[in-house]
């Protein structure tokens, strides 16, 4: 009997510490599953990292107008800008940046114009290096429009007109963004790296949705899908999420467009709202009846949406008081 008591005084004070330690052990479970207030902490110092330059720089960049020519100020409200996105965007690549070595954050930070991080820390590029064929081509279009730009930048200052100060913004634009970053890409990609080209062949696009979505400044393009579109899909849906994503990109080039200017408000914002409508134009019922989806047909109504209101993107003040003074001055340089 006293072995039998003992033993049922055993199991009991066995069961009661089983029972004990299975509570302990759901309540260690509840009390992890609970984020802790140093995982808070950290979490709000990342996010504050994360954005914090993209907030700081531009308002420095502000705050330094009055003492800069608007040429000036229009590239370091820009590069200001640029800096914050392209810091953000590796900063969001953990994981990528935590493998990547030092060098390639360096080259991604400071030498690649596009916005992909995880692509350009990690990917490693397939295939055949760049041709020959490629690399003549890309360094073409940079001495083009270089060749552009110091025509009109040589010309006397008061002889240049709107039209002097599109020439010369066309040829800026061959010269770094079909030029200059293409053979970046090029050199990036011979080194084994994944950088694509920004653009790709955009007088090729069959329609709106390809011009934007595949073709034209892929860099920017990546950067807005990612923190605009794809958010704002999820909770209105696509036809909203493409009109903010255009709203989005209007507002980044009113502020490097039309405060520099100190004119022409809103009118840049207006353009890219207009090409949102005509993506969705483009996809509606009545585009495809149109057979603007494709084909020539969507050549000439990209080409039409595209082209023909570019006059609000960059307007006759940003034009006259920011780029004609910007070639002026690279004409002095120059002389």
């Amino acid at each position: 009997m006293e072995g039998f008591a003992m033993g049922a005084v055993t199991k009991a004070v066995g069961s009661v510490g089983t029972k004990e330690r299975e509570r302990a052990q759901a309540g260690a479970r509840l009390e992890s599953a609970k984020p802790s207030e140093a995982l808070k902490a950290k979490t709000t110092t990342e996010t504050i990292a994360e954005w914090m330059p993209l907030i700081v720089l531009p308002v420095a960049a502000m705050a330094m107008q009055a003492r800069l020519a608007r040429w000036e100020f229009m590239w370091v409200l820009a590069g200001a800008i640029y800096s914050g996105c392209k810091w953000e965007t590796w900063f969001r690549a953990r994981a990528e940046r935590a493998r990547a070595s030092f060098a390639r954050s360096i080259g991604y930070l400071l030498l690649w114009p596009g916005m992909d991080a995880a692509r350009f820390l990690e990917g490693e590029r397939r295939g055949p290096r760049p041709s020959g064929r490629a690399w003549a081509g890309a360094a073409a279009k940079t001495a083009c429009g270089i060749l552009i730009v110091t025509l009109i930048a040589r010309r006397a200052p008061g002889t240049n007109g709107l039209f002097a100060g599109w020439a010369g913004m066309i040829g800026l634009v061959i010269a770094l963004h079909f030029g200059a970053f293409h053979l970046l890409a090029l050199a990036w990609q011979r080194a084994g790296i994944n950088a694509a080209t920004i653009m790709r062949s955009p007088l090729r696009a069959g329609s709106l949705s390809e011009f934007w979505g595949k073709r034209w400044n892929m860099g920017f393009r990546q950067l807005s899908h990612r923190r605009v579109y794809e958010p704002a899909r999820a909770r209105w849906g696509s036809g909203a999420a493409v009109m903010a994503a255009f709203a989005a990109s209007g507002i980044v080039h009113d502020a490097v467009i039309s405060i520099p200017a100190g004119a022409g408000y809103g009118l840049p914002t207006a353009y890219f709202l207009l090409q949102g409508a005509g993506v969705l134009f483009e996809r509606s019922a009545a585009g495809a009846r149109l057979g603007i989806r494709t084909g020539i047909r969507g050549w000439l109504f990209a080409l039409v949406c595209t082209a023909a209101p570019a006059y609000w993107l960059f307007h006759p003040a940003f034009v006259t008081r920011v780029m004609l003074p910007f070639f002026a001055t690279l004409g002095g340089l120059a002389r």
